[in-house]
């Protein structure tokens, strides 16, 4: 999870405050103290890490706090704003000049995944409704171009390329054919460097002089740590760019990128990508990501993950059942296959409050959803549809059909039994009052976790 072992030194640095009744200046500079060795341990730039903490301290050692009478809680929101300000305080757009098309750079060191991430935007755009057009101006890295076109095909965009010629010709005549064609997005992918190379920094240069992109984006890998916030330094000192793409910011245990770039270069992380498939990638919200590094969780991305990626006719069907107690295990299966499209259990539940610091430490069965939706397959149709004429026979056909026990197909009708129940709970107009505010996320009632 990213920013694990910085989550979880935060919060045992704010469980000694919580136990106190009132703070005093000594109690907030020790707990500073802790809290800048654990940002300095998660990679932070020394610099920003030291003016982070002193605001923190400035602020924590007012009247305001130490005249509350839950202090611990006021540090608490002090230290979430100041980490939601170093990030950039609120979500960066992508810029729409007022004649499209956008012209969008992509750019960075080889190995990044720049050509992956121009294929995740395009296919981010594509679902928001735009019409992006991918240009390959990668001629040196072998296979760039078809790596580019077979990832374009996945996310649903044209790719426009002219082979191995000057890529600054290429991308000159790629925003001809957008604005011919009706593209709103153009995404330029550039190629990679394997280090900050002068005669290729010169041609984005030239490339940027010839297109005058309206963002140039910088991908980067949140891996490499502190060395990703040296090379968006160079590049913006270079090509002035416009923002930063986070790559495998959920494989970033550490977190130091995320929390230095800003403060560093003065440009802000604009997307995070989360993950390998084209859906991977997600708008980056600095207050929500101070949420989630203080445990706070993050309902709001769940929620629009769930709305994005699930089915809403699908969840209002299954939810209309579930308030006339119509449940069946054809909806429970429906519901796992929602919710497989959400990502990792892990991942959804770092979401929810007071569980983000520790769903890591959870013994979490990943594949427990794909097992149970096999006891179900192995049903027949009219057993789905009526779980109670199971018996003890019927379930030993189940088991033996899904290669499970008995045991287990016993466990998931006690737990369908279970939901059913509280199902029951839902009814009337209160019910569909609660449904509704659920939104995508009301057909999660029957999750095995």
């Amino acid at each position: 999870m990213a920013f694990e072992g910085l989550a979880e030194k935060l919060s045992n640095s704010f469980k000694k405050l919580r136990g106190k009744g009132k703070l005093s200046e000594g109690d907030v500079k020790e707990a500073m103290r802790e809290v800048r060795l654990a940002l300095l341990e998660a990679d932070v730039n020394y610099k920003v890490a030291k003016e982070l903490t002193g605001k923190i301290t400035e602020r924590a050692i007012g009247a305001e706090v130490m005249e509350s009478l839950t202090p611990a809680q006021m540090v608490i929101k002090i230290v979430n704003e100041e980490l939601t300000s170093l990030m950039g305080g609120s979500e960066e757009r992508l810029k729409m000049p007022a004649h499209p098309p956008a012209v969008i750079m992509m750019c960075g060191l080889q190995g990044a995944g720049k050509t992956t991430h121009a294929a995740k935007l395009a296919y981010m755009l594509k679902s928001q409704g735009h019409r992006p057009l991918l240009a390959a101006c990668d001629i040196y890295r072998p296979a760039a171009i078809q790596q580019l076109q077979v990832m374009a095909e996945k996310a649903g965009a044209p790719v426009f390329e002219r082979g191995t010629q000057d890529p600054v010709a290429t991308a000159r005549e790629a925003v001809k054919h957008a604005k011919d064609y009706g593209h709103d997005y153009l995404l330029i992918d550039t190629a990679g460097r394997l280090q900050i190379d002068e005669q290729l920094m010169d041609e984005l240069r030239r490339m940027k002089e010839a297109v005058n992109p309206t963002d140039v984006l910088l991908v980067v890998d949140a891996m490499i740590g502190q060395e990703s916030v040296n090379v968006a330094k160079t590049f913006d000192e270079l090509l002035d760019i416009t923002g930063v793409i986070l790559t495998k910011l959920d494989g970033d245990t550490r977190g130091g990128a995320a929390l230095s770039i800003k403060a560093v270069t003065g440009k802000p992380i604009k997307f995070a990508g989360t993950g390998e498939k084209l859906d991977g990638l997600e708008v980056f919200h600095p207050d929500r990501m101070a949420g989630r590094i203080l445990g706070m969780g993050d309902m709001l991305s769940l929620i629009e993950d769930a709305q994005a990626r699930m089915d809403e006719k699908a969840a209002a069907k299954t939810a209309e059942r579930m308030l006339h107690n119509k449940l069946n295990l054809n909806d429970m299966l429906d519901q796992f296959q929602q919710v497989k499209k959400m990502g990792p259990i892990k991942g959804i539940l770092s979401k929810l409050p007071g569980l983000g610091n520790k769903v890591d430490d959870l013994d979490i069965d990943e594949r427990i959803m794909d097992r149970t939706a096999a006891i179900i397959l192995s049903m027949t149709p009219y057993e789905r549809a009526h779980p109670e004429e199971l018996n003890a026979s019927r379930k030993k056909r189940v088991a033996a059909g899904c290669g499970q026990k008995v045991e287990d197909v016993n466990r998931l009708l006690n737990q369908f039994r279970q939901t059913q129940k509280l199902m029951k709970q839902f009814g009337g107009k209160k019910g569909k009052k609660m449904m509704r505010g659920l939104g995508g996320m009301g057909n999660m009632g029957g999750m095995p976790f």
